[in-house]
């Protein structure tokens, strides 16, 4: 219990700290873009167009919302990290104890075997499924809440009157809007990581070399970032079908179609060349063939 409280804590000063960023880089996704391009220079100093970066984003921000503006979605945010913390504790825990039991005499696979790797991925898949699938109408909700900037509506105030708006308009299936791709995304990025991860380990790490516990720890930290990078994709789609279609100028043209699916949300992204929108808050480049509609505030 305290390790989980300790968990709660720690999470929730991290989620504070990292809230403007999150925020930022949800409205790019969406396609928002409300400074036109400027002149500047690329990692090898030549000069060329680039879109505003995260600084300029949050002086602008700033700008209309004051700094407390930054904080949009907050709320509902902690609710999701602190409930989510606490069923991935829970379940983890259940894994483990149902996983020694069914073990005759209590043996676990040898501890770095590829059999480890499987059984230790597994649980950690499951617990972290529970968690999300728990905690995705939060997320939603605050998604929902960071895209009402576009627009300078106030449709979703609050946790509870959010909660009550959702559910009159669209039902027990509002809350679940993107979990699919969130899901697969997780899952995904899960055993891309800890594979990777055991094969650098196992084949690229000698024992006898020095300080091999921080070069593994090194290692998954790389594999995370691989991992984390060619799944984005299914993060962006998951975002913009979580606001897809929901009443909000930044889930309605011309931000973006009403998509069907998100399969359809997928094919139309990969079509436009936009599968990596909002991957980088530095050194953003201008989409090709695309013009700036300053009325509009996004390229089209």
């Amino acid at each position: 219990m305290a390790d989980t409280c300790g968990q709660i804590l720690l999470g929730s000063g991290l989620t504070v700290l990292s809230h403007p960023l999150m925020y930022i880089k949800v409205l790019i996704q969406v396609g928002h873009e409300p400074l036109p391009p400027t002149l500047g220079r690329n990692l090898f100093g030549r000069q060329v167009y680039q879109l505003p970066g995260m600084f300029a984003y949050a002086k602008h921000i700033i700008k209309v919302d004051g700094k407390i503006g930054l904080f949009k979605g907050l709320g509902p945010r902690l609710c999701a990290g602190t409930i989510g913390t606490v069923v991935h504790s829970k379940v983890a825990q259940k894994c483990q104890e149902q996983g020694t039991a069914k073990v005759p005499g209590g043996h676990k696979a040898v501890e770095g075997s590829l059999q480890h790797v499987v059984d230790e991925t597994t649980k950690e898949m499951f617990a972290r499924s529970c968690a999300t699938i728990v905690t995705h109408p939060f997320h939603v909700i605050t998604l929902r809440c960071m895209v009402q900037f576009i627009g300078r509506e106030t449709k979703y105030s609050g946790v509870f009157d959010s909660i009550v708006t959702v559910y009159r308009e669209e039902g027990i299936l509002g809350f679940f809007a993107g979990l699919i791709p969130r899901l697969l995304g997780d899952i995904l990025s899960l055993w891309i990581c800890n594979l990777l991860a055991h094969l650098i380990n196992t084949y690229a790490i000698d024992d006898s070399m020095s300080h091999t516990g921080e070069i593994r720890n090194c290692s998954q930290a790389v594999t995370g970032f691989f991992a984390s990078m060619l799944t984005y994709p299914f993060v962006l789609v998951s975002n913009l079908m979580a606001v897809n279609n929901c009443g909000l100028a930044g889930g309605l043209p011309p931000y973006a179609s009403a998509y069907p699916t998100w399969v359809d949300c997928w094919r139309h992204l990969s079509k436009e060349g936009n599968m990596s929108r909002g991957n980088s808050l530095f050194f953003r480049k201008l989409p090709v063939g695309k013009m700036y509609a300053i009325d509009q505030k996004r390229f089209f």
